[in-house]
């Protein structure tokens, strides 16, 4: 039976269920080796795969996607840079609203300081050396960052249980119905690169680099909140079992979880400090761009309406989409995953399904939330060839179709 490496006597353990055992045959994970060309072989070996099967599924869906841009007439790289791209570019490129801009109406309308600002420091740095202007570093990053996710993704699977089960996870969220935005000059690709990062490390015990990555994720998106929760839990745990000793490597639990929430509170605040508010963020996003957190009474009000009148497709598909996520939390919970991961995985979930406003973009907001794929990816793990080349094949034409219907037929962000 395949379990966490063991922790050394300075780095407390975190509780977690016993993973289950591999499928027959399986290859188990093996320690992180430790030293020059042979550390790198090993990773490519065991991550190279999944890598490789991520970049050749999200290439076929923008195949189709531009095979369609093409009959529209509408150039690809349009559809790339659309909608909350064109935010982070404004960002990138001219820096972040002075105030929350008033319509001639003396409403508040829409302001990028709404938008966390790591994806556009990362278009800023590398727009002077990648080639097409902003917009398209902002693609070429965020491609980058999906083959990093991709590797975290399968880095987890291998921890979990074999080689097998991480392709298959990278593979399925490669293919999610609105995977086109991992294709796009969005942030969602970079924050489930440092999420999935972040909790292979606290699943491995490297409590500072657990740390540190959930400091960039909550320079990422807000829903570094969800992370910040699972990876402060993890270090309050492990500061209990420790009880509280600095001593021999006790101190690491307690810099990861102190660290864990700087850096979407360090956002929050300076957003706050710019608008001379202390509440300011939570006007941004609850005056200017109506998104507050209302427990869920908006999204049971959506869910209604599209129930009982027609809508639009997109509604339709966030609605399954929302649906399958909790039933996968459910199955991931009956998998005894990890606790990190399954609250990790609620909290994302939580925040989409009690958020305001939006609805047809919630789908998008579950998807840095991959632990609900793992149950999944167990299930392809174990299956053979054909029967697995048929579901990845359905999925990823699912996946190519309605990427194509939100770039080129929806007129709303994804």
């Amino acid at each position: 039976m395949t379990t966490p490496a063991k922790s050394s006597p300075d780095t407390p353990s975190i509780p977690d269920p016993t993973p289950p055992a591999p499928a027959p045959g399986s290859s188990a994970p093996v320690p992180t080796p430790s030293g020059g060309r042979s550390w790198a072989r090993r990773w490519l070996a065991d991550l190279g795969p999944a890598v490789l099967a991520y970049l050749v599924l999200r290439l076929i869906c923008l195949a189709v996607l531009a095979v369609f841009a093409r009959l529209a007439g509408t150039p690809l790289t349009a559809a790339l840079t659309d909608f909350d791209a064109g935010w982070y570019v404004g960002i990138a490129t001219g820096g972040y609203d002075e105030a929350i801009p008033v319509k001639p109406d003396g409403s508040l309308a829409s302001t990028n300081l709404a938008f966390f600002p790591l994806f556009p420091a990362l278009i800023a740095l590398f727009n002077p050396v990648l080639p097409g202007g902003a917009a398209i570093s902002g693609v070429i990053v965020s491609w980058i960052a999906g083959l990093f996710a991709a590797a975290g993704l399968a880095a987890i699977g291998l921890h979990l249980r074999d080689r097998r089960t991480g392709i298959a996870l990278a593979a399925v969220w490669a293919v999610l119905p609105h995977a086109l935005v991992q294709s796009m000059g969005y942030s969602e690709t970079l924050f489930t690169a440092l999420a999935a990062w972040s909790l292979w490390a606290l699943l491995r015990h490297r409590w500072l680099t657990a740390g540190l990555l959930c400091v960039l994720a909550g320079l990422t998106r807000p829903t570094g909140g969800a992370l910040a929760v699972a990876v402060g839990l993890a270090a309050l745990l492990a500061v209990i079992q420790n009880r509280g000793r600095f001593t021999r490597g006790g101190w690491r639990p307690w810099l990861a979880g102190a660290l864990s929430p700087l850096g979407m509170l360090s956002f929050i605040a300076w957003v706050g400090l710019r608008l001379g508010q202390p509440d300011g963020y939570f006007r941004v996003q609850g005056d200017a761009w109506g998104m507050a957190f209302d427990g869920g009474f908006y999204t049971l009000k959506t869910l209604k309406a599209i129930l009982t009148d027609s809508q639009p497709l997109a509604l339709y598909m966030a609605t399954a989409v929302l649906a399958v996520a909790v039933l996968l939390l459910v199955l991931a919970f009956t998998e005894r995953l990890p606790w990190p991961l399954l609250v990790y995985a609620a909290v994302v979930l939580a925040l989409a399904l009690g958020g305001e406003g939006y609805y047809h973009s919630k789908s998008r907001l579950l998807m840095p939330a991959f632990p609900l794929l793992i149950p999944v990816a167990y299930a392809l793990a174990r299956a053979r060839i054909p029967q697995l080349a048929v579901v990845v094949a359905a999925l990823t034409a699912l996946s190519a179709w309605f990427g194509s219907y939100l770039a080129l037929v929806w007129e709303y962000s994804p």
